[in-house]
């Protein structure tokens, strides 16, 4: 990821969406001073009201315009604020606990798997990160795995009802209160779809929205979330969830080409739930505020394009093609984002030196190395892509974060190994389990996926968060963590 170091290069992209960020904020402060000098207008005028000893009529129109002034701000200017009321996560039964013993031992007895990928695989669960607690969904677990369409829909049930009435309980919202209903999963799209299977089981309202995004990977959790603010913010008092999981049995690969076995080691079962309102009265109840998302790609470019491809093996048989210069489109990718994100949210210190940087490297020092903002001066927590744990380092090397600030998303690639999008969520309850996040601070969520494509969310601690650690995923192994995890690099 050598390329996300070089913040600031030369990037047509990445200056196209700085230039927008840029316009935008501009434009922001413009309505900002005519709406001072507006206001300064009318303080001038009730002054040469009360000079003139003018007649009450003068004073009566000055404090109309005044309050239509305000009216107008509040109701015109300034959309309505979406909270995240709470969150819920699946922690699969233990029945579907899977040891890399047991996970070996099944994949020999499996005829398509030859010698040569049963080593590969054992090396890639060594080297992975994970620990022996991770799992499969049942349908994984039979020889050969069960990976027609009914044993998916039976996965669908395990993963999204669960965490969906857990969702309902905490928040005591009922279904038929849900206004917006986005479900995301990338492999399995039945017909119906998966947010008709949630309507039809909680028998929600008839003019519920309901949204089904496939395809979009690992950042498909994120999407959901910016898609939900863009609802929100025309749908006035709603109630927006947003659902994520991923159906491993319709992606299992049962093939023998390498760069298509790596799915089969890192993906792990999980799924989460999430609640969303523009509602002014939930603002106390209320966990986080949603501050800022941001979203950019780079399907635009072939080499980005196919560097996690799903399709057909030699054989016929459909597997996701992870790319050796994986890696490097990632840091790409991410690079545009933090870009653009940065222009939004640093302190004018941190632009400065940046800025200062790269002038320096384009016309003083082409040798001479870009500064890397320091965004730990506004956030305080990260959730980082539970991809890998190189990909973890790499993300965290580039953002200039420690070993603390990785923990959350190192021990929920250990705990529960790479849940594809609902991961981000997993890290956050990790955090809360651990009291860590204090009213005021700020969680940065970044989600990246095929396409390629990376989302950033910011969120904000609105209340204080008490007594997590017996709830949610975490609830009595918190204290375990974090443990030691021996760095392996597979040969």
């Amino acid at each position: 990821m050598d390329s996300f170091s070089k913040l600031g290069d030369d990037d047509d992209h990445v200056r196209h969406l700085l230039w927008s960020s840029i316009s935008n904020r501009f434009v922001s402060v413009f309505l900002d001073l005519v709406s001072l000098s507006f206001l300064l207008a009318l303080l001038a005028l009730e002054t040469l009201f009360l000079l003139r000893k003018w007649t009450p009529i003068f004073h009566f129109l000055f404090f109309s315009f005044f309050i239509v002034f305000f009216i107008l701000r509040r109701f015109v200017s300034s959309p309505d604020q979406v909270y995240l009321v709470d969150f819920s996560c699946l922690k699969p039964p233990s029945f579907c606990r899977v040891p890399f013993t047991s996970f070996l031992e099944h994949a020999s007895m499996i005829n398509t798997f030859d010698r040569e990928s049963i080593d590969f695989m054992a090396k890639i669960l060594t080297s992975s990160g994970l620990s022996e607690e991770t799992y499969l969904p049942p349908q994984l677990h039979y020889i050969p795995p069960k990976t027609d369409f009914q044993e998916s829909i039976r996965e669908v049930h395990m993963v999204l009802f669960p965490v969906l009435d857990d969702l309902l309980e905490k928040t005591n919202v009922h279904a038929r209160d849900i206004d917006i209903l986005i479900v995301n999963c990338s492999g399995f799209c039945p017909s119906p779809s998966l947010s008709s299977i949630i309507v039809n089981r909680y028998s929600m309202r008839s003019d519920v929205k309901s949204f089904n995004i496939s395809g979009m990977g690992c950042s498909a959790s994120a999407l959901g979330i910016d898609m939900a603010e863009s609802l929100l913010k025309v749908h006035k008092d709603s109630y927006a969830v947003v659902l994520s999981t991923e159906i491993l049995s319709t992606g299992w690969y049962s093939g023998r080409e390498r760069p298509k076995l790596l799915l089969n080691c890192l993906f792990r079962m999980g799924s989460a739930a999430i609640l969303l309102t523009n509602k002014p009265k939930a603002k106390n109840a209320s966990k986080y505020k949603l501050v800022h998302s941001l979203r950019t790609q780079r399907a635009f470019e072939d080499k980005a394009y196919y560097s996690a491809f799903r399709e057909e093996d030699a054989d016929g048989k459909l597997g996701v093609t992870l790319k050796r210069d994986l890696l490097q489109v990632a840091g790409e990718t991410l690079r545009s984002n933090v870009t653009v994100l940065g222009s939004r949210v640093l302190p004018f210190t941190e632009k400065f030196w940046h800025g200062l940087s790269v002038l320096r490297k384009r016309f003083i020092d082409k040798s001479g190395k870009i500064y890397v903002p320091n965004f730990k001066t506004v956030v305080q927590h990260f959730c980082l892509p539970t991809s890998g744990r190189p990909v973890i380092r790499e993300i965290a090397k580039g953002l200039k974060l420690g070993e603390a600030d990785m923990e959350a998303s190192l021990m929920t690639l250990y705990r529960f190994g790479n849940q594809s999008s609902s991961s981000l969520w997993y890290e956050l309850a990790y955090m809360e389990a651990k009291q860590r996040v204090k009213k005021g601070d700020k969680v940065w969520q970044l989600g990246m996926g095929s396409g390629p494509k990376c989302i950033s969310l910011m969120l904000e601690c609105v209340r204080p968060i008490l007594e997590e650690s017996e709830k949610g995923p975490w609830a009595s192994c918190i204290h375990e963590y974090p443990v030691a995890i021996d760095e392996v690099d597979v040969a």
